[in-house]
């Protein structure tokens, strides 16, 4: 690799620290950008440079992409790489830093755009042959569209985002009624993730299990698949676990899939790291679902099972420089990948901010971690959930298995609620280990389990040396100081909740999860039903419905718009 070269990386978190040491082993210098609450970052600590975006919310930061670029060339970058999420996907992007003379670690604008409108997408699919399920060719202008669609094919229906990923903007109609409602949220949770709120719909298989496909092609036009995953492990249609290779599935499927992935990345003349995901349905049916024009979080398991660094190689493709591969590698093991979230499965999965008062990961034969934090780092509320990813491997399924049980026992995190107990669970599911029953909607429809509530945590003050940040012209620098050399200067840079757990009373609606009320769903005095969606919260560009806890009218609604932490009082339901 050319030591010339500096990286910038329009990330953070884990995906942020990842590319860091892929720039490390390479002797590539990186630069790490950052928003106000991610000043402390991991991911600020270990780049050779750090330049504030001057932020907070994800629009003024990692997604100001004039911003981003004025950071490249200050910082004197020549390269750019997306990570995942953010502007990742974005052909816009990807158009500035070439137009600006720096170098795009990814596909092209022009694949991103043909790919990433997944209408689009699903005409190149079909023009080559692979699998589809019925769909519309075209965005929907309205709720009644979806109506006819699903009147007509039947249900279930997918109401999908045509620019989005991630499962966002992503709704699963099951009945008739819910289709306008559905699409209506669809378009919302669009805008709100992507900054564009066209839809379509296509049948969506029940119980389907999801299978991806992880590509790299170079400029030569040499493409290749590195292998398969299995990803079917969702909750909000967004992936928890993680496993390569796919198990369980016949040669025929395989081939179809690597069949097609090649097919269809050859037709957009797609060039980098991309993966092409399918549903397979309980009765051996395969359809194909998008394309992914990035890095996934899950590629950890393909690089486990290939023996293949894919984000070096992203990095020498985008350098001109071709594969290291020339065909589909041997498989070598078996690699389990689980993502650490700040998350509380008791409450439906809901995020979770704050300080971690101790991340102690495990280690030992057959674990990898990929982790944005440690012990004292800060869970913001403006972005993504996920702190890390615990990734197990073993020489057979069985074996990961047993090492991913001793590992995920010995994992141990405080201060913010996390999946741990989910997956300390699903490794011990018979549907899981043995029978392979698992599908899309496997944990909300059979996962049988009870986890308890995680109490939120007051914060620990710091003592001794205080390290400080400051930005000299938008660059971070660091001093230590004595702690409390400066007097009233705060020793931390990001807002915590010290307040104690509200104590809810009989009739108190309370909110599911911290974010802002953004639609109340009835009026002040209605009658409301037990289980009926009562309002709708926003958080992380999601939104999470709340839902009447007991039949009654409904009173004292808080004001929309604003912002409401976990378990905060939003109304009163008064029973007969």
């Amino acid at each position: 690799m050319n030591q010339q070269h500096k990286i910038l990386i329009a990330n953070r978190g884990e995906i942020a620290v990842r590319i860091i040491q892929a720039c490390k082993d390479l002797n590539i210098q990186s630069v790490a950008v950052y928003a106000d609450d991610d000043i402390e970052s991991l991911h600020v600590k270990l780049a050779d440079e750090a330049w504030a975006l001057s932020g907070i919310t994800a629009k003024e930061t990692y997604l100001n992409i004039p911003r981003l670029i004025e950071i490249a060339q200050k910082s004197q970058a020549s390269m750019i790489h997306p990570g995942y999420g953010f502007l990742s996907e974005r052909a816009e992007f990807a158009q500035a830093v070439v137009d600006a003379g720096l170098i795009w670690i990814g596909p092209t604008a022009q694949s991103i755009e043909k790919l990433g409108d997944k209408i689009e997408a699903r005409k190149i699919a079909a023009s080559v042959g692979a699998p589809l399920v019925q769909g519309t060719d075209q965005p929907l202008q309205n709720a009644q569209e979806a109506v006819n669609f699903a009147q007509q094919y039947g249900l279930p229906i997918a109401i999908k985002a045509a620019y989005g990923g991630g499962g966002r903007g992503l709704k699963v109609a099951w009945q008739l009624e819910e289709v306008a409602s559905l699409y209506e949220s669809a378009v919302r949770e669009a805008i709100s993730a992507f900054g564009r709120g066209e839809c379509f719909v296509e049948q969506y298989l029940d119980q389907p299990r999801h299978i991806e496909a992880q590509v790299i092609a170079d400029q030569q036009g040499h493409v290749v698949v590195v292998g398969t995953r299995d990803c079917s492990l969702q909750r909000r249609n967004q992936k928890l676990v993680e496993e390569a290779p796919a198990p369980f599935i016949g040669d025929e499927i395989y081939q179809q899939i690597i069949q097609a992935s090649c097919n269809i990345c050859r037709a957009a003349n797609y060039v980098g790291a991309g993966t092409v995901e399918y549903l397979l349905s309980r009765d051996g049916r395969l359809s194909f679902l998008e394309v992914n024009t990035r890095l996934q979080v899950e590629h950890p398991v393909t690089e486990q099972t290939s023996g293949l660094d894919l984000v070096a190689e992203q990095i020498a493709i985008a350098l001109g420089q071709p594969l290291s591969i020339q065909e589909t590698p041997k498989v070598q093991g078996h690699s389990i990948e689980f993502r650490i979230n700040a998350e509380d499965p008791a409450r439906g999965f809901i995020p979770a901010f704050g300080k971690i008062e101790k991340f102690n990961p495990p280690f030992g034969l057959g674990v990898r971690l990929d982790s944005g934090v440690v012990t004292g780092s800060q869970v913001s509320s403006h972005f993504d959930s996920l702190m890390a990813k615990l990734i197990i491997s073993g020489p057979t399924r069985e074996i990961a298995l047993q090492r991913a049980r001793r590992a995920l026992s010995a994992f141990e995190i405080e201060g913010v609620a996390s999946v741990l107990a989910f997956h300390q669970t699903v490794v011990n599911e018979a549907d899981f280990v043995n029978e392979f029953k698992v599908h899309t909607r496997w944990i909300e429809q059979d996962l049988k389990a009870d986890f308890q509530v995680t109490p939120r945590t007051k914060l620990n003050q710091n003592k001794g040396l205080q390290r400080y940040q400051i930005e000299i012209d938008g660059k971070l620098h660091e001093v230590g100081l004595p702690q409390g050399l400066l007097g009233s200067i705060s020793t931390t840079t990001s807002a915590v909740d010290t307040s104690p757990v509200i104590q809810a009373q009989l009739n108190d609606v309370v909110a599911p999860i911290n974010g802002i009320i953004s639609k109340w769903m009835v009026q002040p005095d209605q009658w409301v039903e037990q289980g009926e969606v009562i309002a709708i919260m926003e958080a992380m560009k999601m939104e999470i419905q709340v839902l009447a806890h007991q039949a009654g009218h409904i009173k004292n609604l808080v004001e929309i718009t604003q912002s409401y932490q976990a378990d905060h009082k939003l109304a009163e339901i008064i029973p007969l």
